[in-house]
């Protein structure tokens, strides 16, 4: 998601390159139909640049209206997104647990305990969520921090400050009572995060290089744009001149 501002405005740049594109080839197809002898001819070449610069302004605007659609549409919906495996030293870890609610009209009451098993290790509980927060006696003591959601779906939590001895599998279980008017059902999930607490972060290398291409293919469309309007501009001027003579 850190991309998707950076690739808008480049696609928001590129939209603006490519109008201005289109109008002068918009300008140049309305001089390149010469009427000599009543007969008229149409340079197909420049044409067809411009129906090519008019697809690819299409596609850029659609690509960035339903990426801000997506944006917003996301905001409001569920998603069993998995958490982050990997912290740095000293900084905020949160832990992401989602379990959404297929039927949100349905009143229900959740229960959520959070536990630590570090290597070779038993589980010990170290949070627990039900109407209130109860954090319990451990090494997190003072460093968990409740990040979950009023509809009860995002059940997430924060460890504060990490450390390397924080690297290890964190459990996360959900319990439901669903309030129907025969019967409360009950259902239960579990989530598991392995941690691993590294000193220094790393660099994403794959984003860095999808970025580095992105960008590559902007200039490239760009540049090949603009060259093959100066093609169409000259063939123009030379059709002019040679209509000029003529008559």
């Amino acid at each position: 998601m850190a991309a998707l501002p950076r690739l808008l405005c480049a696609s928001s740049a590129a939209l603006v390159v490519w109008g201005c594109i289109i109008y002068i080839s918009e300008k140049e197809e309305k001089q390149s139909v010469l009427v000599m002898n009543q007969r008229v001819f149409h340079w197909g070449r420049c044409a067809w640049i411009t129906a090519a610069s008019r697809f690819l302004s299409h596609i850029f605007a659609h690509f960035s209206s339903t990426a801000f659609f997506l944006a917003g549409f996301c905001s409001a919906v569920c998603v069993e997104v998995p958490s982050e495996t990997e912290a740095v030293q000293g900084t905020d870890m949160k832990l992401l647990c989602i379990s959404c609610m297929k039927r949100e009209e349905v009143t229900a009451s959740t229960v959520v305990e959070w536990f630590y098993r570090p290597e070779g290790g038993k589980d010990e509980p170290i949070y627990e969520h039900r109407k209130m927060n109860h954090e319990f006696p451990s090494r997190f003591s003072g460093r968990i921090q409740w990040n979950g959601s009023k509809d009860m779906q995002d059940v997430s939590i924060t460890v504060l400050n990490v450390t390397l001895n924080d690297s290890g599998i964190y459990t996360c279980n959900i319990t439901r009572e669903f309030e129907f008017e025969i019967h409360r059902p009950l259902f239960t999930s579990s989530r598991l995060i392995h941690l691993t607490v590294v000193e220094e972060a790393g660099e994403d290398f794959t984003s860095v290089i999808s970025e580095i291409m992105m960008y590559i293919l902007l200039v490239f469309l760009t540049l090949w744009l603009l060259i093959e309007m100066v093609y169409c501009y000259r063939k123009v001027s030379k059709a002019e001149e040679a209509a000029q003579e003529n008559a």
